[in-house]
């Protein structure tokens, strides 16, 4: 009795992980679930709100370069 409860055991230790590293390789299971909850926390960008972060991006840019100019001057 006590071989077969250890042959018994031993199998569910070997068979165990190898189950759970198949059920989490198939992609396409998991595929569709993925792909919603990734547009919900990553929404494709709008062409208008990315030209106001690049119209940001290029004033700010302006801004630390005109800084950076009048401390030049001011420390000639």
């Amino acid at each position: 009795m006590g071989v077969k409860l250890e042959v018994f055991r031993m199998t569910i230790y070997l068979t165990f992980p190898v189950a759970m590293f198949w059920i989490a390789n198939q992609a396409e299971w998991f595929e569709d679930y993925v792909i919603q909850r990734k547009r919900e926390l990553w929404p494709p960008e709008k062409e208008d709100q990315r030209q106001e972060l690049e119209e940001f991006k290029e004033r700010i840019r302006k801004q630390r370069e005109e800084r950076l100019l009048r401390a030049a001057q001011q420390s000639s």
